[in-house]
């Protein structure tokens, strides 16, 4: 573990880290959208949680955003978590993410993002978490 992670996980106890994205080039632009303030959310496929349930989001629970390269991103704190299913999702829910225009758009990015990554299903099950910035790492 890095120093900078060490201190991290001082200044936040029980924080987890984790990645936005499948790729350095989506993670790049999720990281973004979140300094830029128009990425309060993100969702994952509930079965992903599994095999680790220690990273399902927790209301309250700081979290840190990992580049892609593993160095410390952000800091964000869970607000809110909805199991939800993908055809379920609210044109608010998908505009919270802030990657897309409208429902359609999230719909479409979604789709072949949950394909690419264990398999899509209008039906599946999504933990669907809404978070604030607390602190972003560029500023260290």
């Amino acid at each position: 573990m890095s120093d900078e992670m060490e201190d991290l996980q001082v200044t936040y106890p029980g924080a987890g880290t984790f990645k936005f994205g499948d790729s350095a080039k989506l993670s790049k632009r999720l990281i973004d959208l979140v300094r830029a303030g128009k990425k309060r959310a993100t969702c994952g496929a509930l079965a992903d949680f599994r095999d680790e349930p220690e990273a399902m989001p927790v209301v309250g629970r700081t979290d840190i955003a990992a580049n892609w390269d593993g160095t410390p991103a952000l800091v964000i704190k869970t607000v809110k978590v909805e199991e939800i299913r993908f055809c379920d999702v609210t044109e608010e829910m998908a505009l919270a993410e802030g990657e897309d225009d409208d429902l359609a758009g999230w719909r479409k990015g979604h789709e072949a993002y949950f394909a690419r990554n264990g398999g899509f299903d209008p039906e599946m099950m999504l933990v669907f978490e809404h978070f604030e910035l607390i602190e972003d790492l560029a500023d260290r």
